[in-house]
């Protein structure tokens, strides 16, 4: 704290106490309203101030989505992670896709595809993939319904992974399906 602040302090806090007192002096009649009233704008600046405080955390969520976009695009945000994300309606269940071009298929983690409708213990892992982890088992499925951001595919390949997997790949076996791929500007454009 400078030694300046100290006197700056006392003198708003006594700037502060007359503008407060001559208030409450001047409505002594109604104080209850002006109580109220006082309330709702402490209660209007503390979350302005939260809001401000958070926005940060909030602004992904808000702003970093896909969007449908003129003439059969779709424009996909680049996170702050530096990927880009999409939500995918997988047989009707919104389920969130990194994009990757070096992956060959779509690929799905085993829980994205029990909450797609499949059953992930059931499936013939007979199919195997290279990952930066190593050899993994993979199985064939179809896809009744895929759906980005208004794009309706049926009958869609798919694979699921049978190892540890955190989320679900959108790779080149479904992203070929669009005519081009585009990125610029910190968004990947893609046209169907």
């Amino acid at each position: 704290m400078n030694p300046d602040d100290l006197p700056r302090l006392i003198y708003l806090g006594l700037i502060a106490s007359v503008l407060v007192g001559s208030l409450l002096l001047h409505n002594r009649a109604s104080l209850g309203r002006v109580a109220q009233q006082a309330a709702i704008w402490v209660l209007i600046v503390v979350g302005a101030t939260a809001a401000v405080a958070l926005w940060s955390d909030m602004r992904p969520d808000l702003l970093l989505r896909q969007q449908a976009g003129p003439g059969g695009t779709i424009e996909v945000p680049r996170r702050p992670d530096g990927h880009y994300y999409v939500t995918v309606a997988i047989n009707g269940v919104p389920i969130e896709f990194v994009i990757d071009t070096g992956a060959t298929d779509m690929v799905l983690s085993q829980a994205d595809a029990a909450r797609a409708g499949l059953d992930p213990a059931n499936l013939a892992y007979l199919g195997s993939a290279m990952t930066a982890n190593g050899e993994v088992r993979t199985a064939t499925v179809r896809l009744e319904t895929v759906n980005l951001s208004g794009i309706e595919d049926r009958n869609v390949r798919a694979v699921v992974n049978q190892g540890d997997l955190d989320g679900s790949l959108l790779g080149m076996g479904y992203l070929g399906r669009f005519s081009n791929i585009q990125i610029t500007n910190g968004q990947m454009i893609l046209t169907r």
